[in-house]
């Protein structure tokens, strides 16, 4: 009945983890893939990858890289076009910082970050074919969905606001996916040596649960020129992607980026 089709480094996994503590979810833990990679794998194999659900419960699953994928919108529409779809975004420039953060910890090889932004830094040629910044340019992607479900079927969460007011966004979420409000504020305590709010123990479990050590990496430091140009090479897409969504997401008020 619901996807959380993106965006990679947006929030997903923060936002998965918190809509599971509510009675009428079930969601599988681990991304299928099954829209992008494993299709051919056919529905069979993806209802077998589900968790069990009780008439009245909500059956969610997260991949990120579905908003990105080309096919996915017509293959998802096809399966059951009343799917509703979520969306959790935050600003392109952090979003690529942290997607190239996350590349590095497996392959400490690889070039800097602004090597990999530029097709030429002289020029200031930003570098759209490098997935870190294409992913960002949201207004693109989200116009490949609305050829196949309407606005109404899709929200789309600030991967911003799920860190300063979870409960707010969560409000929003389970308003959207027609569920009574019951993760609310009592659900989350703010982590100060993560730096983001984690959950609260659920009754059935003793600990409280905190995302893993993925999440909150250290973002290398990223001379302060280049975010400037990638803000610039951004702020045209952010604009048309807060029309098309009719959402402020706020974006061009950062002057710093934490």
């Amino acid at each position: 009945q619901a996807l959380i089709i993106g965006v990679k480094k947006g929030g997903t996994r923060a936002l998965l983890e918190a809509i599971r503590a509510h009675p009428d979810v079930r969601a599988v833990g681990t991304e299928p893939h099954f829209f992008d990679r494993n299709y051919e794998k056919g529905l069979e194999w993806y209802r077998n990858v589900m968790p069990k659900t009780l008439e009245g419960q909500i059956t969610m699953e997260k991949t990120p890289s579905y908003f990105v994928t080309n096919e996915a919108p017509r293959r998802i529409h096809s399966m059951a076009k009343d799917t509703k779809l979520i969306v959790v975004v935050r600003n392109p420039v952090t979003r690529a910082i942290s997607d190239y953060t996350q590349t590095l910890s497996k392959k400490p090889e690889i070039p800097t970050f602004e090597v990999l932004a530029f097709k030429n830094r002289t020029l200031g040629l930003i570098d759209a074919s490098w997935s870190a910044i294409r992913i960002g340019i949201y207004a693109l992607h989200l116009e490949n969905w609305l050829q196949y479900f309407p606005l109404s079927q899709i929200l789309f969460v600030s991967g911003e606001r799920l860190i300063t007011d979870p409960a707010g966004e969560m409000a929003k979420v389970q308003d959207f996916l027609g569920l009574k409000r019951i993760v609310t504020e009592k659900h989350f305590y703010f982590n100060k040596t993560k730096g983001f709010p984690c959950l609260k123990k659920p009754e059935d479990s003793s600990a409280p649960r905190c995302l893993g050590k993925s999440k909150g990496r250290t973002h290398p430091k990223i001379d302060p020129d280049v975010i400037h140009r990638l803000r610039k090479f951004y702020k045209p897409f952010n604009v048309m992607f807060y029309q098309m969504t009719g959402q402020d997401f706020q974006w061009e008020q950062e002057e710093s980026d934490k």
